[in-house]
């Protein structure tokens, strides 16, 4: 094995699953920008949720809304619905591992609130059942999820935001997953500070 060439066969599908993403998922990536910014600037927070890598990108995302990204502001509400152990444990003895994120979205979502759903599949039942509570508690959800968009792309209301990236190895999507987590913060933080100077 060549493995120069190996690895800059990483690099050049890296490129091409994100200049597909930007292809398709230009218009909804704005959307879901212009979606979050009505969420945080109307005293409404945003819940994420995922599993293994997408956990991280779901802990990831809300530290940088809670904390900052790449400038000073003020916090922005935000709970990542993976980070509590004790909630997590108590609910998956209690009442399955598929309901520890749905739990939660049923006792803090409130209207007005958004759920970020991330699945690579698009197949995981516990962000499913967390998108089903997020529609029983009126709220909207942006689904981040690869391979087709799988089981969670027939959930999505028509006011729903599907950031489903072209491809089906889940190394690529999880990538461009966290491309598209930075964009939604930059764009937040752009709409709320201004361009950078």
């Amino acid at each position: 094995m060549d493995l120069a060439n190996h690895l800059a066969a990483h690099f050049e599908d890296n490129i091409a699953a994100t200049r597909r993403s930007m292809e398709t998922l230009a218009k909804p990536i704005s959307l879901a920008i212009d979606l979050c910014f009505g969420c945080v600037t109307n005293n409404a927070k945003i819940l994420a949720c995922g599993n293994g890598g997408s956990a991280a990108d779901a802990q990831h995302f809300i530290a940088e809304l809670v904390g900052r990204f790449e400038r000073d502001r003020l916090p922005l509400a935000g709970v990542a619905l993976n980070t509590d152990t004790s909630i997590m444990t108590a609910v998956g003895n209690d009442y399955g591992f598929d309901q520890i994120f749905a739990r939660q979205v049923s006792a803090l979502g409130q209207p007005g609130d958004v759920l970020v759903a991330i699945s690579t599949s698009g197949n995981s039942a516990n962000v499913q059942l967390a998108i089903q509570a997020a529609h029983e508690r009126e709220m909207r959800v942006i689904a981040l999820t690869g391979k087709g968009g799988g089981q969670i792309k027939d959930q999505l209301l028509d006011h729903d935001i599907h950031l489903c990236v072209p491809h089906d190895r889940t190394m690529r999507i999880q990538e461009v997953h966290i491309l598209l987590l930075h964009i939604l913060c930059d764009g937040i933080d752009t709409l709320l500070l201004g361009d950078p100077a």
